[in-house]
């Protein structure tokens, strides 16, 4: 459980890299999607962490099977993705950014 959000933690990380190195990129479009891309990936994190937690699975009933902790990670990851952009908390973060970014400029 933990590598796997060990594992996100990091594709975030090297998402958020490969985002810093489009940020001198001509046009507002391109560094807008990147933003999107990123706070959509932030909202994944946050919704796999908020699902790890609500989503225990353990029921005392039935012995654990083999691999169930890693199916059970991996029903938690794609729910987390196909979430993330809808639940709200990437549009607040993006819309705080480019807030931010217009200060900067004027």
């Amino acid at each position: 459980m933990i590598k796997n959000n060990l594992d996100i933690y990091n594709q975030y990380l090297a998402n958020k890299l490969d985002a810093n190195k489009l940020k001198h990129a001509k046009g507002g479009k391109l560094e807008d999607q990147q933003l999107k891309t990123q706070t959509d990936a932030f909202e994944s994190l946050l919704l796999k962490f908020m699902l790890d937690t609500a989503l225990k699975l353990d029921n005392p009933l039935y012995p654990k099977q083999a691999g169930s902790e890693i199916y059970q990670s991996m029903y938690k990851e794609s729910l987390s993705n196909e979430l993330s952009g809808h639940f709200g908390y990437s549009e607040l973060l993006f819309n705080f950014l480019k807030e931010q970014e217009a200060q900067k400029k004027g």
